[in-house]
């Protein structure tokens, strides 16, 4: 079976690469796992006889025949991970666990469309693990004051701890893509208060970073702050504001707003 160029398959073949996977994952039994993308099935054959329940959503139809006639016990979902009802797949009960090699090119919509999730429904998810382009992934767990800090870094990092475990190289793959790639792991740490305006943050770092080496007080002058009911500086650029400052300007602007 062939990569599709379409779905951005880049198959993962290097054995001690997925050695690696199921080591950093460590599953176990009870646990109820989804696998997003598992392609010709090269880590679930390591992964599947671990945990209770296994399932796994792949967009390739050509696939699923392939994947059941392999795995008797794999729950396989024919569906784009984008469109599927994540309430329904991860449903209630021992939270699960969420991996996969994901095609870099849906890679920044589906963190969101997860992040969203966790924040709905933080029982459901114990831990996420995936394949990521290394720059990708970097910027996931970027610091402030780094190039790789932006709106991506504050929202994920809001909701999760994250942490780069390794980088893969392209070899590893087939076919390989152009670039390399690293495996993260990103554990729920929800720090956004259930009545905060998660629209309305991401309204702010969207406007702070589009204007990212001019002050906030530029950037965020459509706003209207009342800068002086906080104690951040306004004269400060966006790579170098924590994701809890930009997490505690929402009030203010919410206060100018009304």
């Amino acid at each position: 079976m062939h990569a599709r160029k379409r779905f951005g398959q880049h198959f993962l073949s290097d054995a001690a690469v997925l050695q690696d996977i199921e080591r950093v994952m460590g599953l176990r039994a009870g646990d109820r796992v989804l696998e997003i993308g598992p392609g010709q099935g090269a880590l679930t054959d390591l992964l599947i006889d671990a945990p209770d329940i296994y399932k796994a959503v792949e967009i390739d139809r050509d696939l699923i025949p392939f994947l059941r006639a392999r795995h008797a016990n794999l729950e396989v979902l024919n569906a784009d991970i984008l469109k599927v009802n994540l309430e329904q797949v991860l449903d209630a009960g021992a939270p699960w666990r969420v991996f996969g090699n994901l095609p870099y090119n849906i890679s920044s919509p589906l963190l969101g469309v997860l992040t969203e999730f966790v924040r709905q429904f933080p029982e459901r998810v114990a831990d996420m693990h995936f394949m990521l382009q290394k720059e990708m992934a970097q910027r996931l767990a970027a610091e402030p004051g780094t190039k790789a800090w932006g709106r991506l870094s504050v929202m994920v990092q809001l909701q999760f701890s994250v942490e780069l475990l390794f980088e893969v190289a392209p070899e590893s793959f087939s076919p390989p893509p152009k670039v390399w790639s690293s495996v993260i792991r990103m554990l729920p740490d929800n720090q956004i208060p259930n009545d905060l305006d998660v629209a309305l943050l991401d309204r702010v770092l969207r406007m702070a970073f589009a204007g990212r080496r001019k002050r906030l007080s530029n950037s965020l002058k459509q706003l209207d702050i009342d800068w002086a009911r906080g104690s951040l500086d306004p004269g400060l650029r966006a790579d170098n504001v924590t994701a809890l400052e930009y997490l505690n300007l929402v009030p203010l602007v919410r206060q100018a707003a009304t």
